[in-house]
Order: C-alpha cells, then structure tokens, then sequence
C-alpha cells in the first residue's frame, strides 16, 4: 500500500483496505472492546474518538473499559489467558517485551500497517514497538519532559524567567523554597519524585549531561555506574542535603505539590497538560528542560501504543483493525493533543509552525530532536530501583558513589534475567 493510500485509510476511517470490513459485518453491529488505565483526560479523549469513529462507522461498536494504572498490567495479562482480553489495547512502550512474550498482543497486519510507511511517517522512537521487522503496536501520541513552573511564585521572588541551566535551577530554587519556623518545607523550590517522572529525568538526562550513559547501545549492560553517574546522582540528591530547596516526597506526589501551589517547579511530561490546565490559582509556564554543566541538552521521550489483542480474530480483528487505523490517524491525533495535551505521533502533525512556536507544546516539541528513550525490560521493577537508590541516601546516609554501584547491580540482575 502506498503512502498516500495508507495515510487516506487513517485519516477517515472509514476506507481501510477496500471494503474488506464490509464483506464480513452482518445485520448487527459487531462490538469490540478497547481497554485502556483510567486517568480521566485520556478517557474523555477516548470517548471523542470512539463517537467519531461509530458516526462513521455504524457497523462496529466500540466498547472502552478502563481500570486503575497499578491493576491494568495484571488484568489485561489474566484476561487474555481466559480469552476475554480486549481486542485493542493501550500499552506502555516499555511492556512490549512482556507483553509479546507473554501473547497478549499479535503483530499488526502489514497490509494496513506497513513498517516502512510507519518508520517514514512517526516519530522514529516508535521504533522501539518493531520486533522482526514487523509492528506490534503504534501510538497516537507521544510526550516529552518539561519543567513546569509556578510563575506567581517567581515573580514573588523577584525572578524574571524560567532557569536554562541546572545552576540557574539550584540559584532560583534557593530564592523559591520556604520554610516554616520548625524548619519544615512550606513550597518546595523544585519537587523530587523518583517515584514520579524525576526516575526519567535522572536516568536519560541528568546522567547524560553530567558525562554518563544509562546503558549499551543494546540496553544489555547498566553503565551509569561511573564517575560522571555519581556526579549526576550527587546534584540530584543535593537537591536536598545541600543546597536544601526540596525534599523527597513532599506532598506525597510531585504532580500534587505543584497543583496545590506549594512546589515552585517540577518535571513532568505533556500527558499532564491536562490536569495542569485546571489550576485556577496561578499561572504557570514550561519550558525545556534545563541544560547541563557544559551546555548539554537532553530530554526522555515515551508513549503508549496502542495494540491488537492476541485473540481479536474474524469479524472484531477486522473491526479492530479499522478503529486502530482512526486513532492512528492525523484527525485523532489533532483530537487527543487538545484533550490530552499530549503530542501527535506522526512528525508532521506536530512538527507544524503554530505547535512549533506555542508556548506550551513549543518546549516539549523542541525536546523530541534530542530525547532518548528508554527500552525497559522491566519498567516498574527499574523505576523502584531508582527509588530505592535515592532512599538509601535519604534515609540510611548512603553516599552517591556507594548507593549508585548497589543500583547499578540490581539493575544489571534485571537486565540479565530478561536478556
């Protein structure tokens, strides 16, 4: 299939592949479940798509079933060995091992979704979802980090901008923080949350900027234990222990401190957009993630796929197909940026003059030309971690050198039992 005639089939949804749905739907409407982990803003971008896919496709009825983040990897997994799993899913990038291994997904059918044309067309990172040459999944959006930041708060302070440098970022966060006269942190000048997205900032840009590599170019060997990995986690930490402009888990989450006003600025990706674009207290800016001790930029780039369910077959595969192909598709793309926040999938509906200069989405599209991305084996078990990594320092008084070698050796064990 062309490119021209691949893009048609996703842009309307309603022309896939000749009239192949069409041959086999019946008197009724042929329903297919779409499951996804419940976070509200992606939901409601899902209930547009799912009504503008229906009006045009009366034939098939799509049936969206969510459940908690921390439940959703466990159900999906138990559903699909009882044969009742969705026949399309949303997926983290970093579980398609898991999920391929395991048989929850099938590869994409290379008629409607061609690699070369995928490869030509998104974001290369999407890459990362190509086994063998073939797709097992391909995203409606994608995201990037940017430093949110509290612009009543810097202007309270005298601050005229948003820091560009990790000094500038300590220098402002000293001006920023305040405390109570017990000593406790009333705002934060900068939110730690390894738990959070603090986990990507650290492993794909700080390290980097401080002279390090996570990984090997085959993400089979933990290389951050190193000088320049030692002097990374050391800023981090000191966030805390010396230059005292934050502390670890305040307010429980980093998302949450902000919200409330009480965090000055924090690190965070565009899927938060959303939730963000709520705060009716103050006004708040983005920009890039600051750069490093020598200058260097770097950013984290992830998404979630969306996927084929391994026992989708007859009537809802090829429904599922079709509604794959919509949300896919450039219109859906423009609909889940708005309601999302999150940015479109393919380059050049969000590499545009108008998202380029925006004040929001500008940032974090900047950041996709240097991002790196992360290629888990085990996401969860690798962001606990660096967790622990930090609340040895915290909490035990564990130096930067000594708490890294002991993550960098219970991250390599991870490694080594997937590879």
């Amino acid at each position: 299939m062309t490119t021209r005639l691949l893009l048609a089939a996703l842009t309307a949804g309603t022309a896939l592949a000749g009239a192949t749905l069409a041959s086999t739907s019946t008197a009724e409407a042929v329903e297919i479940e779409y499951w996804q982990y419940i976070f509200d803003s992606r939901v409601q971008a899902m209930d547009q798509l799912i009504a503008a896919f229906q009006q045009a496709n009366p034939d098939i009825t799509v049936k969206q079933v969510t459940f908690p983040y921390a439940d959703y990897q466990t159900r999906v997994t138990a559903a699909t060995m009882a044969r009742k799993g969705p026949d399309v899913m949303q997926l983290y990038y970093g579980w398609a091992d898991k999920f391929i291994d395991g048989k929850v997904v099938q590869p994409l059918p290379e008629d409607m979704f061609p690699a070369a044309t995928i490869d030509a067309e998104f974001f290369p990172f999407v890459q990362v979802m190509k086994r063998d040459g073939v797709y097992y999944g391909i995203p409606t959006a994608v995201r990037s980090l940017g430093l949110f930041y509290n612009k009543k708060l810097f202007a309270d302070a005298g601050i005229d901008a948003p820091p560009a440098t990790l000094d500038e970022l300590v220098a402002d966060g000293k001006k920023l923080a305040q405390k109570d006269s017990g000593g406790n942190f009333t705002t934060v000048g900068i939110t730690m949350d390894m738990g959070g997205q603090d986990h990507h900032w650290w492993r794909e840009v700080l390290l980097r900027q401080f002279g390090a590599a996570p990984y090997d170019d085959n993400t089979t060997k933990v290389t951050y234990d190193s000088e320049g990995g030692a002097a990374a986690l050391d800023w981090y930490a000191g966030l805390h222990s010396k230059e005292q402009i934050s502390t670890p888990g305040f307010m429980d989450e980093g998302q949450a401190a902000f919200r409330a006003g009480r965090a000055a600025m924090t690190v965070d990706g565009t899927f938060r957009l959303g939730a963000f674009n709520k705060i009716t207290d103050f006004e708040w800016g983005v920009t890039e993630l600051p750069a490093g001790p020598d200058g260097t930029k770097s950013n984290f780039a992830s998404f979630f796929a969306n996927a084929i369910g391994a026992g989708a077959e007859g009537e809802e595969l090829e429904a599922s197909k079709k509604f794959l192909a919509y949300i896919s598709s450039p219109e859906a793309m423009e609909i889940w940026m708005k309601t999302v926040g999150e940015l479109p999938a393919r380059r050049d509906v969000a590499l545009t003059e108008a998202n380029l200069a925006d004040p929001v989405y500008g940032p974090f599209i900047r950041g996709l030309d240097y991002a790196k991305t992360t290629i888990f084996k085990d996401e969860m078990a690798q962001r606990q971690v660096a967790m622990d990594m930090v609340n040895r320092m915290e909490l035990q008084g564990q130096s930067a050198a000594d708490s890294l070698a002991e993550a960098a050796k219970a991250e390599q064990e991870i490694l080594d039992r997937a590879n």
